[in-house]
């Protein structure tokens, strides 16, 4: 389950079905895309930076312009 803070991020799904370790790609690429400071925090603790990368690279959803400024700011991490 999901912090009830990150609900309004997945107003496609059931937010409490969300299963952080078997819907990772998913919920990372909708925080990476369109999340604020605090949900990107939530996403820092509960993922390794190594996943965060494998999404940052892989990902075909994920939009152009977060995927440069992801690969940029996680230089730093």
């Amino acid at each position: 389950m999901i912090d009830q803070g990150l609900h309004k991020y997945f107003w496609d799904v059931s937010p409490a079905k969300l299963n952080p370790q078997v819907h990772k790609k998913y919920i990372i690429e909708r925080i990476l895309d369109m999340g604020d400071d605090p949900a990107v925090s939530w996403l820092r603790r509960t993922y390794s930076k190594g996943d965060i990368l494998q999404v940052i690279e892989k990902s075909r959803r994920l939009s152009a312009k977060s995927k440069n400024f992801w690969k940029l700011a996680t230089q730093s991490l």
